[in-house]
């Protein structure tokens, strides 16, 4: 990019306040990782889903997209609790459209993870062929996975959580991993197209007449804390999902973190990523929706974001909803990684690309520049990690007295001006 030095001269001048570090407090149930295989282990051993994993039966196992904590660990435990009773598991992506919508992306989502055949254990089949199950009750063909489709049954394990675009029973979790992971792109594609309005009616639709129609055989739920840790195991066979997955959702909710506080003139999020949200950040942590169909989130004048995390390669989905960027996350970005997923939505304003600055000072000022009504010398800032990772943030001095009387706020420094390196860029 070219120098812009009419640009800076616009907002070289203003001031930014000092920040002091905070600490967010939650409640914290928890799993510790080491005991996640004895709770799986556990749950499974009951008699009706333990008996429906049958010596030399071919099991498949979904992984999902989402950086899910502790996924590695519970889908080898999956994996070995097959194993124990005699079955051949194997493992299949269960994202979509993700991973650029191809099978060798989606094993690279997976290799992210930790999940690969050897760390697994098994094979892992990737491939975006689908095949016809069933037509729902709308008239509507259904697909789901080939190799899915060719096991002798299916486990489908994935996060409950409140989605991003859209309100209703089922959000994100195991419905959704039946109606559109094991669709694949078709059933990305074809759940989206009527448009995210009508998201709530279709994932029961479709994933009720794949329920029916493919060999599924339990859900494996899992709830996280605000801290990203796991908190929540459940187990649920094939015909329960419908009826109790929706109390997951409301256990998801009242586990979410956020922001504790309802507004701020600017935002700043240092990362965005598909490992933090499938949107690249949580709106329903930084108020960052991309449709009018769902709501949350802190209030913001400007979203600031400064860098992409590199397990996001390139997919900086979320920039597009950002009043600025820096150039050096700009330079990230992949857009064929990026697009897919944004057009099989319909949902185009999170690949959107923003006002480019050239360092993370600009991008900040630009910010504080372009608020409306607010005080100039002494700005509401927030600064965040990233959407997933809320426990420590960084507020400007406006917030001192707030912060030092919240029961749930620790302040863990005194005020003190950012450290930009003579490129204008945080240390």
């Amino acid at each position: 990019m070219r120098e812009r030095p009419g640009v800076a001269a616009l907002i070289n001048k203003q001031a930014l306040p000092k920040m002091f570090k905070a600490r967010q407090n939650f409640p914290r149930p928890k799993i510790e990782p080491t005991q996640i295989p004895i709770v799986i282990d556990e749950l499974l051993s009951a008699e009706r889903f333990a008996s429906q994993i049958k010596p030399g039966k071919n099991i498949c196992i979904t992984a999902g997209s989402r950086g899910i904590a502790n996924i590695a660990t519970i889908t080898r435990s999956l994996v070995d609790f097959c194993k124990k009773r005699g079955a051949h598991p194997f493992i299949i992506p269960a994202m979509g459209s993700h991973g650029g919508a191809t099978a060798e992306g989606q094993l690279e989502i997976l290799e992210a993870f930790d999940i690969t055949e050897e760390k697994m254990g098994c094979p892992i089949k990737s491939s975006m062929e689908v095949v016809k199950v069933g037509v729902n009750d709308e008239g509507t063909d259904v697909y789901v996975d080939k190799y899915a489709m060719e096991s002798d049954g299916i486990i489908v394990c994935g996060r409950v959580k409140p989605h991003t675009c859209f309100r209703g029973p089922f959000e994100s979790g195991i419905m959704k991993m039946i109606a559109i992971g094991l669709g694949k792109q078709y059933g990305a594609e074809v759940t989206h197209e009527a448009g995210i309005q009508h998201m709530a009616r279709l994932l029961p639709l479709f994933g009720k007449t794949i329920i029916k129609n493919a060999p599924i055989l339990f859900g494996v739920a899992l709830i996280e804390n605000a801290y990203d840790e796991t908190c929540k195991i459940v187990a649920l066979e094939a015909d329960e999902i419908e009826e109790k997955e929706p109390p997951l959702l409301q256990e998801a909710f009242a586990n979410m973190p956020r922001i504790l506080f309802d507004s701020c003139d600017v935002l700043i999020v240092d990362q965005v990523g598909k490992n933090f949200s499938g949107d690249g950040m949580d709106p329903n942590i930084t108020g960052t929706f991309l449709t009018p169909y769902a709501s949350g989130g802190i209030n913001a004048q400007h979203v600031c974001v400064l860098d992409l995390s590199d397990e996001t390669h390139g997919n900086g989905t979320g920039v597009g909803v950002a009043s600025c960027c820096t150039k050096r996350a700009y330079e990230k970005l992949d857009l064929n990684a990026m697009y897919p997923n944004s057009i099989t939505s319909t949902i185009l304003g999170g690949v959107k690309i923003p006002v480019i600055m050239e360092s993370d000072k600009e991008a900040i000022q630009l910010c504080v520049k372009i608020c409306n009504e607010i005080d100039k010398d002494n700005p509401r800032i927030i600064r965040i990690p990233n959407s997933l990772h809320i426990e420590h943030i960084m507020l400007s001095e406006a917030y001192y007295e707030e912060a030092k009387n919240h029961p749930d706020i620790e302040i863990e420094s005194e005020p003190e001006y950012l450290p930009f390196d003579e490129d204008g860029n945080l240390w």
